[in-house]
């Protein structure tokens, strides 16, 4: 058998052009994405609130949230509900602070779990301006009401409060409870159907509105977490919730948002919330 002599030139000169091909393979080879576990949490929060108002109410528990996960966390927010339902469907967010019909939609269709609730249940108050007598919902009738915008619990609610679809009130959406409540002390609407503990907040404040009706209560917003989220992270935000009051940054964390504290919460309590969304397109 005849064996090819190669000169040693030859050999180092070929021996130098793979190593050359082969670091630029590497370079040319995708990297790790490193940022991936860098990337931050998105906390979506419903649109009661303006954007901005959302961002600033709502930037303590993100910042509670990245301490205890060890990860970024940036809140998401919306300009009304028609927007937010969108968002909501998308399901590109990783938790999530919400009324308990989305809370039950999101545990039912996308397997989202309950990590903590704000304590006690949570109900709407339809209003007016504090000279007009109004004592039943029926004086309404083709007069102007605010509201946030469907599937909101307050456009249900008020959807609920006049079945005739032949004797309906003129609905003037919202962006917020805020923008709601100046029309109706303005007298640009005849009434609006708001969150009561922010109406309760702005007749301790400032008054100008009287509560005709306040609606049954349903369980309180609720935190919950994509089953994205892992497990162990999820754990370690539902601890650092439940115990906040007893630690200084938990502490500075819900006195920056507002609450007393955050209380246990299961699937069950939130059970069939989410019959009220069967109407909306995309349920």
């Amino acid at each position: 058998m005849l064996h090819r002599i190669i000169p040693n030139r030859i050999r180092r000169k070929t021996a130098a052009l793979l190593g050359a091909a082969a670091f630029t393979a590497i370079l040319a080879a995708p990297m790790p994405d490193v940022r991936a576990a860098e990337e931050p949490f998105v906390l979506l929060i419903q649109p009661i609130l303006s954007e901005e108002k959302t961002r600033e109410a709502y930037g303590p528990l993100c910042a509670y949230i990245e301490r205890l996960a060890g990860r970024p966390c940036t809140v998401l927010t919306q300009p009304n509900f028609l927007a937010y339902w969108d968002v909501i469907r998308r399901n590109n967010y990783d938790l999530v602070l919400d009324a308990s019909h989305f809370t039950d939609y999101r545990v039912q269709k996308m397997g989202f779990s309950i990590l903590a609730k704000i304590p006690d249940s949570v109900s709407y108050s339809l209003i007016v301006p504090d000279s007009h007598l109004v004592f039943d919902p029926t004086e309404l009738v083709a007069r102007r009401i605010a509201t946030l915008g469907p599937p909101s619990i307050g456009a249900a609610r008020l959807s609920a409060m006049f079945p005739n679809p032949l004797r309906q009130p003129v609905i003037i959406e919202v962006a917020s409870a805020e923008e709601g409540m100046d029309l109706v002390v303005a007298k640009k609407v005849e009434a609006a159907i708001l969150p009561t503990p922010l109406v309760s907040q702005r007749m301790s404040q400032a008054g100008g509105i009287a509560v005709v009706l306040t609606t049954e209560p349903i369980p309180h917003i609720a935190l919950s977490a994509s089953p994205r989220v892992a497990r162990e992270i999820q754990e370690r935000i539902r601890d650092g919730l439940l115990n906040a009051a007893a630690t200084p940054a938990g502490r500075r964390m819900l006195e920056g948002i507002g609450f007393e504290k955050f209380d246990p919460a299961t699937p069950a309590l939130y059970a069939n919330q989410s019959n009220i969304l069967k109407t909306y397109w995309g349920y």
